[in-house]
């Protein structure tokens, strides 16, 4: 008997051992992919500046034809559509989760939530082929502007697409707040709708924050939407009325010249720089948002305690 509970035990701390040696190695190979990536990025990028100067490459012209590199219009065509973005995503998204897990009834919470998910995954280029056909001609008769190829459809589509990713994140957040606290703000003596937003909300804050991050990380990163309906002109953003006017990112940069430069050239290499910045912008808007959210938690910690 004693020899069959060994053999057991033996097997158990094995499986044990390659379980825990696998989730090893899938975390460490996520950063060592990471790794790479950066690497191939600064080898096919740093050459551009070394080729172009660098007043060129933070001029307001992108014009390469002409050998007109600059980049700014394309960091500024990328932040305004995310600031838009994520103006329209964040109280949109918080708003449904806070009615999907708190106030809905559960066959409204059963029905919504899987349609939600299903449009979280939809592939950009049908929102994008929607909003040249539907939503850029309405905008355009609405607003009575030029085009309807503009900042601020690329902006609106974006917020739809980040939507599903804000909601989905924040509500398991908001699910995973004990129901003991609601129960005491309750018997004290608070309305349901002061437990929300005093109680659950604040409770829920680290999860609620990773979910707008991961929102304005879908919408930097998103570029066949942003390709097909912003206009693609690389205007420099100087105001608020160039919401309304066309504009070009930097995905749809990358995403529309890459397959018509010849490997090598200054052109090539300087896609591959603008590549580095939006890998760089990613990884800020990641450390910022790993950044408050420990925060977050020491300060829960410290209460708590």
């Amino acid at each position: 008997m004693s020899i069959f509970q060994n053999f057991i035990n033996s097997s158990h701390s094995k499986r044990e051992f390659l379980i825990t040696l696998f989730i090893k190695i899938a975390g460490y190979s996520a950063i060592v992919f990471v790794g790479m990536i950066f690497i191939f990025l600064l080898l096919e990028g740093l050459p551009a500046v070394q080729k172009v100067n660098l007043t060129s490459l933070v001029s307001s012209r992108w014009y390469p034809i002409e050998d007109y590199f600059g980049i700014l219009p394309l960091i500024g065509g990328s932040i305004i559509i995310t600031l838009g973005a994520t103006l329209i995503a964040v109280p949109f998204g918080i708003g449904s989760a806070v009615y999907l897990s708190e106030i809905a009834p559960h066959w409204v919470r059963e029905l919504l939530k899987p349609l939600v998910e299903i449009l979280g995954g939809l592939p950009s280029v049908v929102l994008g082929f929607l909003g040249m056909l539907v939503l850029s001609p309405f905008l355009r008769k609405l607003l009575d502007l030029p085009t309807g190829l503009t900042a601020f459809t690329g902006a609106i589509l974006l917020g739809g697409i980040a939507i599903p990713t804000v909601m989905s994140v924040a509500e398991d957040a908001l699910d995973a707040v004990p129901r003991s606290y609601r129960d005491a703000s309750l018997a004290m003596g608070a309305t349901e709708w002061q437990t929300i937003w005093r109680v659950t909300v604040p409770a829920a804050r680290s999860g609620v924050l990773t979910a707008i991050m991961l929102g304005i990380g879908r919408a930097i990163g998103e570029t066949m939407t942003v390709m097909m309906v912003t206009g693609n002109a690389p205007i420099l953003p100087r105001g608020i009325g160039n919401l309304f006017s066309p504009v070009r990112t930097m995905t749809a940069t990358i995403a529309a010249e890459m397959g018509e430069v010849a490997n090598g050239s200054v052109h090539y290499h300087v896609l591959f720089l603008i590549g580095i910045v939006l890998f760089l912008i990613s990884l800020a808007v990641n450390i910022t948002a790993s950044t408050v959210i420990f925060r977050q938690k020491k300060r829960q910690e410290r209460i708590l305690s």
